[in-house]
């Protein structure tokens, strides 16, 4: 495992998770968030995400944390293995709401400078509406994946993710 992934919904815990697979392995850490947002939520413009993606896919090792379906099939072809943190919507909402409250009218270790946490409708919208909108279209490219030699671990509960930790 030198070049891992890790997807999932919002507050699935994915930036938890990479930091815990980092203090592991030494391995670095890309939080997708703190390079893709500039201050004042700021998008990066398209083509250039998509430079500094496979900018950072050419690298020998990462722990690549964050979604960005724009780019996601690049860095699936890239990584080794990928972590699917396929958490039950609930959970990541009450994460969202905690997260917002914790990081109050500041930026989130794992976001960019000058984005303060902020809690939007169509955030949460997503995060609950993931399970039956877009998970269906990452299991399938996660067994496209599997079926091409890429080590994929689906984690569907904190006792799984624990579990998984303590194979590191």
């Amino acid at each position: 495992m030198r070049k891992l992934l890790l997807i999932g919904p919002g507050g699935s815990g994915k930036s938890t998770l990479a930091a815990a697979i980092a203090s592991r392995t030494k391995i670095p850490v890309v939080h997708l968030d703190t390079i893709f947002w500039r201050a004042g939520w700021v998008e990066t413009p398209r083509e250039e995400w998509v430079r500094t993606v496979e900018g950072m896919i050419q690298a020998d090792a990462w722990i690549m944390d964050g979604n960005y379906g724009g780019t996601l099939d690049r860095r699936l072809a890239a990584c080794d293995s990928v972590v699917f943190l396929d958490m039950p919507a609930y959970l990541c909402v009450w994460r969202i709401l905690r997260r917002r409250w914790q990081f109050r009218g500041r930026s989130r270790p794992d976001m960019a400078e000058g984005c303060a946490e902020k809690l939007g409708l169509d955030f949460v919208y997503w995060a609950l509406s993931y399970r039956y909108r877009r998970r269906p279209a990452v299991l399938a490219k996660l067994e496209a994946a599997r079926a091409a030699g890429k080590h994929v671990v689906v984690l569907a509960s904190r006792q799984d993710v624990q579990a998984f930790l303590a194979t590191l």
